[in-house]
This record gives C-alpha cells, sequence and structure tokens, in this order.
C-alpha cells in the first residue's frame, strides 16, 4: 500500500499510533497497546511524526553515542529509551532471542509508504466502458495499481493494461511505474496553464483476457 494524496502524512488519532522511517509508514497501534507502559511513551509522544533521525538511514539500527558517563558506545535516545531497544546494563528482563526483530524492521507493521508527488489517472474498462479516476503514487508500480483497482473489479488480474501511445495501445510493463512506462506527469505544465489537470489526466484500458481470476 502506497500512502497518497490526504494519506501522503502520517496521522494519529486517539486510537491510532503511527509514524514514519525513511519514507515507510508504520502502524504501532497494536503494538502499544499490547505493550503499554513507560517504554512505549517516547512512541506515543511522537505518534503522527517523522522519526527517521532516531534510526540509521543504511542500517535501520538505533543511532549511537559514546556514553561520558561509562566512554562506551550506546544508543542515542534523546526521548528516553523505548519499545526494543537493550537497556544499558545486562539485565535479566532482557531475552535477546525475544528481542530479535525490532519493531522499526518487521515489515508487517509497514502500511505504506510516503509519496514525493500523487497524480490522478483515468482507468477505462474496454469491455464495460466503464471508467474510474484514481490517485497513484509516481512511486507506485502498474502491479500496485492494480493491485488497488481491485475495489472496483475484483477480476482486474484478468485484464491486459494498455496506453494509447501515438494512436497506438501498446501493452503496460507491469513491473513500472507510470513514468517509466512513458507516461510522465504533466500536471504541474497544467498548473502552469491554469488548467485542470483533472480534465486531462491520462487513461489507461483494460482489455479482458477470458481467464477470470478469482474475487
Amino acid at each position: 500500500m502506497e500512502s497518497h494524496g490526504d494519506e501522503s502524512r502520517p496521522e494519529a488519532a486517539d486510537a491510532d499510533c503511527w509514524v514514519s522511517i525513511n519514507d515507510r509508514v508504520l502502524d504501532i497501534s497494536d503494538l502499544i497497546t499490547e505493550n503499554r507502559g513507560l517504554l512505549t511513551q517516547p512512541l506515543v509522544l511522537h505518534a503522527g511524526e517523522d522519526i527517521s533521525h532516531w534510526f540509521d538511514p543504511e542500517t535501520l539500527d538505533i543511532r549511537k553515542h559514546v556514553d561520558p558517563e561509562r566512554n562506551v558506545e550506546l544508543p542515542f535516545l534523546p526521548h528516553g529509551r523505548f519499545l526494543h531497544v537493550p537497556p544499558p546494563e545486562p539485565s535479566a528482563a532482557w531475552n535477546t532471542a525475544v528481542h530479535q526483530m525490532p519493531w522499526w524492521k518487521d515489515a508487517k507493521y509497514v502500511v505504506g509508504r510516503l509519496t514525493k508527488k500523487a497524480r490522478w489517472i483515468e482507468i477505462v474498462n474496454v469491455l464495460t466502458q466503464q471508467r474510474h479516476a484514481l490517485e497513484v503514487c509516481c512511486e507506485e508500480t502498474m502491479d500496485d495499481i492494480q493491485a488497488r483497482y481491485l475495489r472496483y473489479n475484483a477480476h482486474a488480474k484478468s485484464y491486459t493494461w494498455k496506453y494509447l501511445d501515438d494512436g497506438e495501445f501498446v501493452p503496460l510493463q507491469m513491473a513500472l511505474t507510470l513514468e517509466a512506462n512513458g507516461i510522465p506527469d504533466e500536471s504541474s505544465v497544467f498548473e502552469k496553464l491554469d488548467m485542470d489537470e483533472h480534465q486531462f489526466k491520462p487513461s489507461l484500458y483494460i482489455y479482458y483476457n477470458d481467464d477470470l481470476t478469482i474475487a
């Protein structure tokens, strides 16, 4: 799932705890509920925020610093120790085997990505002539778009996706983004010309393959 449109920034309600780390949006609401206590307080206090600066961008490990009192390298925790960060001293309460996968590295909490740009497209079912407008992220591949289109057509995977290019319908490469498929985002051009991009959104055409998938 990609975050787009109004979802392009994580928000936190009373019962929710969403954070973003390196453009990934994580829903840790259940994690907080299951582990209420002092170690979840820093997460609750920073719900809805980008906490990428807490982590090394390459390894996703907690950033470290040299503790001036112990003169050893320890996790840098300006907001206090939080869930799944080991204690500074050996502790019988800390089980390394149990904490092998910290929540910030666990894919099950990732619900989407922040997008640099959202754009509108129109999907046309050639068989039924149904049309659906869909806001997508520039980072999404055609496979991602197809998956989100399933809400409108449960058999979307039984269609070939094409784009009209110079008068010819060209099959789209499903592993590529719209841009990589030769469909540029021209919304900035329309904006400069004071034109409504919704009136000029690119159309994708889906052709029935006669091999219906199971809904």
